[in-house]
């Protein structure tokens, strides 16, 4: 019965064989509470069902020493890759070293790493790139304002990445023709949320500030916005307002009337490429270290293109 030995002995070599085990990342994501980060928490899910990934989804909490944290955690508990959101990008070069330390495969998405030129081998880098997502929304602010106004900015984290080069958009295209007819009157943090952004408001309001446009560097603070000005007794028709991401929330409130711009921001895509990412770099298999996801300008007239999406 020597053929039957050679039988079995293949069927458990084949059920032994790692490329066909099923993979285990762990995830580390910034903050579950925040919309945009909450559907691409949800897209990771979906896509690790899809190719029978097992996840170790964790939240933490927008807390730098909690992120560290659980990346040890990962590290101990043998996953096979860690995806990671970041919460503070300063802090991605320690978890980038950590990682690379031990030869576990690392991907960032969504927010960029400062040291994504340098990344080690085996880690990689998935988001839409910011330097579109502002120069597009500013853009269309510019032309809905024929060039001249006053404008005021909400600014997301100032130690995010993305906020830093989404408000950098913003006064690049406010610098150059034809849009130097618009002028920034003020500009504060509202750190990405919908409450802190509807007191700043408020404040500005209060002062008597005086704006013909509201720039946010994400949809939740333009909600916020939008929020205060109507509780105020603002004509949302009178001042143009833009955010970005694309929410459910924010199409929603474009189909308001309340909402004038935002910029869709791929969850999904952003999703699977980090995913697929992170088991192409377990099975060793060449992959790029950056992947970009296209920002798409959303506007009234565009919007039925992105509903469903």
């Amino acid at each position: 019965m020597k053929w039957q030995a050679l039988v079995w002995g293949l069927i458990v070599l084949f059920w032994l064989t790692p490329a066909m085990a099923q993979l285990k990342i762990g995830v580390s994501m910034a903050l579950f509470d925040d919309n945009w980060l909450t559907t691409l928490r949800e897209e990771i899910r979906i896509a690790a069902e899809d190719r029978d990934v097992l996840l170790d989804l964790r939240d933490a909490q927008n807390q730098v020493g909690q992120q560290l944290e659980q990346i040890q955690d990962f590290i101990d508990s043998d996953v096979d890759a860690i995806i990671v959101n970041a919460v503070d990008t300063d802090a991605t070069v320690s978890m980038s070293d950590d990682a690379s330390a031990i030869d576990i495969p690392l991907v960032f998405v969504n927010r960029m790493p400062i040291n994504v030129d340098m990344l080690p081998a085996r880690q990689a880098f998935v988001a839409s790139n910011e330097e579109q997502s502002g120069t597009l929304q500013t853009r269309e602010v510019c032309r809905l304002l024929k060039g001249q106004g006053r404008v005021v900015v909400m600014m997301g984290e100032l130690t995010n990445q993305a906020a830093i080069q989404r408000t950098r958009d913003v006064h690049n295209v406010l610098s150059t023709p034809p849009c130097r007819g618009l002028v920034i009157v003020d500009e504060q943090t509202a750190e990405w949320d919908r409450q802190r952004a509807r007191q700043l408001m408020q404040n500005w309001l209060s002062a008597g500030t005086e704006f013909d446009a509201v720039i946010a560097n994400n949809d939740e603070m333009a909600i916020g916005a939008i929020e205060a000005m109507k509780a105020h007794g603002l004509a949302m028709k009178d001042v143009v307002v833009a955010g970005i991401d694309a929410t459910a929330d924010a199409l929603s409130a474009m189909q308001a009337g309340d909402l004038d711009v935002t910029v869709f921001q791929n969850a999904r895509g952003q999703a699977v490429g980090a995913l697929d990412l992170a088991i192409r770099l377990v099975r060793g298999e060449p992959t790029d270290q950056h992947l970009w996801v296209p920002f798409e300008l959303v506007t009234p007239q565009l919007l039925p293109k992105f509903v469903d999406r």
